[in-house]
């Protein structure tokens, strides 16, 4: 909550706006080069060239950061810096691992001290790299695998954490933030805590500029347009959609479509849908 910092409204896209304060977190302003590669902007665009995700282009150039999901740190890992990431919520450090003395980027986790030594052999602290089965009922975890060895793929955006909620028949399970409850096989790595910079979801944009940086284009509401455009459209004044459900621009339901394969395997490993 501190880390927020609050602009006075010295003119009106400034007013209610606001900012996380890196100065008090970030150690470092420059990134690690080696670690860091072009990163091209495909504008929602798939590898034919059609638009899959609407409503995306333009932004600021950014270097991607080189982030180790799969790498796991086998006599643990020193961190050296705290550092921004232009492509996604979270922080990222800059880490030593103690066996190979490479450097490698990971994401952050509350509590992460630049200098200090993280190790599995430790006892259980936040941002030590551990599996499933050496936590206890009730510890905080991020940064989840979903299969053994194939890398980091839950719980990565800021602030976010899973919960372990038990442990069977080499299996243990995790409430997701989406409050999903799911099992996974003890032999799953994780980070103890919770992803870092939880601050970021009370950030205020404050103008429509800091959007359109960050890569999104404008989003024009179905009701604002033309019958011919969308099925929402037409009408005089401000009128209700006249339709029982919402609809896409092509009139399929746009809410509450089940989009899950009913015959899916992993489907008897969640324990608990999300609501």
């Amino acid at each position: 909550m501190s880390n927020l910092k609050l602009y006075k409204p010295t003119t009106p896209s400034r007013r209610h706006s606001s900012v996380v304060d890196y100065s008090k977190i970030l150690t470092a302003s420059e990134p690690f080069k080696p670690l860091t590669k072009r990163k091209f902007n495909r504008a929602g665009r798939n590898k034919q060239g059609k638009i899959t995700i609407r409503h995306r282009g333009g932004g600021s150039v950014r270097l991607y950061r080189t982030i180790s999901f799969k790498h796991k740190f086998e006599l643990g890992y020193k961190v050296v810096s705290v550092e921004y990431d232009p492509n996604r919520s979270a922080f990222i450090a800059l880490v030593v691992d103690l066996k190979s003395g490479k450097k490698h980027y990971i994401l952050h986790t509350k509590g992460m001290e630049v200098g200090t030594k993280y190790s599995e052999n430790q006892e259980i602290k936040a941002s030590t790299q551990i599996q499933l089965k050496s936590l206890p009922i009730g510890t905080m975890v991020c940064q989840v695998e979903f299969q053994p060895g194939k890398g980091i793929e839950l719980v990565r955006s800021a602030g976010s954490y899973a919960e372990v909620t038990a442990k069977e028949n080499g299996y243990v399970s995790l409430k997701l933030p989406s409050g999903e409850i799911r099992k996974f096989l003890e032999t799953c790595y994780c980070y103890v805590g919770r992803v870092g910079n939880e601050s970021h979801e009370l950030e205020r944009l404050g103008k429509a500029g800091r959007v359109r940086n960050s890569g999104f284009r404008p989003s024009v509401r179905g009701k604002a347009m033309n019958p011919v455009d969308h099925p929402h459209g037409g009408g005089e004044a401000r009128n209700s959609i006249g339709m029982k459900y919402p609809k896409t621009p092509w009139g399929k339901h746009a809410l509450g479509v089940k989009t899950r394969n009913k015959k899916k395997n992993s489907s008897r490993l969640i324990v608990k849908r999300r609501k």
